[in-house]
């Protein structure tokens, strides 16, 4: 029993010692192990721009759909999509479908047209004797032949009616006929969306007609976009602006903010503004309508000042300062004044010099 006491005394006494001796060397290899030490950066003289991309389309300014002046069926086609085309040049031709109740009326008419002016025939044949014979005066024959002047022209009138009717155009119109639809500026065919044998409907007050085809000019082109309104009113008409467009690898294309919308929409619960830019093509270049395109638009920027990366700047109780090295690993704090940040980099207005040392203060290395 008294052994058994011994033993655990024993035991008890060597587990001591060893923690002792376990913990002494363990505080021993902690004051050996080096002091920890920091990288540093210096400021440095750059620009800082800070940069909002509104994503949108090129599109050409004015595009103008051309529809016929009369109902009928598309006879030909005269241009194909991408071709360049005048004021004036015919681009379709529409064969006139007639309306039968229409036509009727106008066979109707110009019969009866017909009837008039043979009997104002037979009356001036019938008074021109009488009036030679002095039986009649000259006045009343002079109501007579006004008798026959006015049937004639009905006779003229009726046929004209007929044959627009029939052919689109009057007989004595020294114009084209409006079955030749033509272009109604100088600039590009854009699309053709009717082929040879489509029925279409002229423009009128209860119908916009069919569209024979849409024409623009593709060197007076706009970008059109929309921005969030957190940063709409960042933006001021006459803006410079940077366009790239997503099928062109590297293609910039300057171009001008001309048109901020007052009214922003909703789309996926925020409010979009719509924008417009004035696209400025070189001489010979050529872009498409339609393209998919980001404006890059400057919001503010700094040239050529003093700046460090966002990761030197600490923030405290003090405010905002930095750690300067004055010696080996020794580093005293600094308040500083910053100015515009982009979140990576930031203009120092204050506080710091181009040649201190700053501590990088969270990449300690051992």
């Amino acid at each position: 029993m008294k052994k058994g006491r011994l033993y655990a005394l024993l035991l008890f006494i060597f587990l001591v010692l060893f923690g002792a001796v376990y913990t002494l060397n363990f505080l021993y290899d902690q004051e050996q192990q080096e002091e920890a030490t920091y990288r540093t950066e210096s400021p440095r003289v750059g620009d800082i721009v800070i940069k909002t991309v509104a994503a949108g389309s090129i599109q050409p300014r004015q595009e103008i759909l051309i529809k016929p002046q009369i109902s009928g069926i598309v006879r030909r086609v005269a241009v194909e999509a991408g071709e360049l085309v005048q004021t004036g040049q015919v681009m379709a031709e529409v064969m006139v479908v007639p309306d039968m109740g229409a036509l009727s009326n106008a066979e109707s008419r110009l019969q009866r047209a017909r009837i008039a002016l043979a009997d104002a025939d037979a009356t001036v044949h019938r008074n021109q004797g009488l009036l030679e014979e002095g039986i009649i005066s000259e006045a009343n024959f002079q109501s007579i032949e006004l008798a026959q002047r006015q049937a004639q022209e009905e006779l003229y009138a009726a046929e004209d009616n007929l044959k627009i009717i029939q052919d689109g155009v009057a007989s004595r119109n020294g114009r084209s006929s409006n079955t030749l639809i033509k272009s109604t500026i100088d600039g590009m065919v854009l699309d053709v969306p009717v082929k040879k044998g489509n029925s279409v409907i002229e423009a009128n007050n209860f119908n916009e007609g069919t569209t024979i085809a849409a024409v623009a000019d593709m060197n007076d082109l706009i970008f059109v976009g929309r921005i969030d309104e957190s940063e709409v009113e960042k933006l001021s008409e006459g803006m410079d602006i940077q366009l790239t467009i997503g099928a062109i690898e590297g293609l910039v294309i300057p171009a001008k903010l001309e048109y901020i919308s007052p009214k922003g929409l909703e789309e996926a619960g925020a409010i979009q503004f719509e924008i417009k830019a004035a696209v400025e093509l070189a001489e010979g270049q050529f872009l498409r309508a339609g393209y998919s395109a980001n404006a890059n638009v400057v919001l503010d920027e700094r040239k050529q000042v003093m700046t460090i990366s966002e990761m030197l700047v600490q923030y405290g109780e003090e405010g905002t300062f930095v750690e300067v090295l004055i010696g080996e690993n020794q580093f005293e704090k600094r308040p500083v004044t910053l100015g515009l940040s982009d979140g990576i980099t930031v203009e120092v207005l204050d506080g710091v010099s181009l040649e201190d040392k700053l501590k990088v203060w969270n990449q300690p290395q051992y």
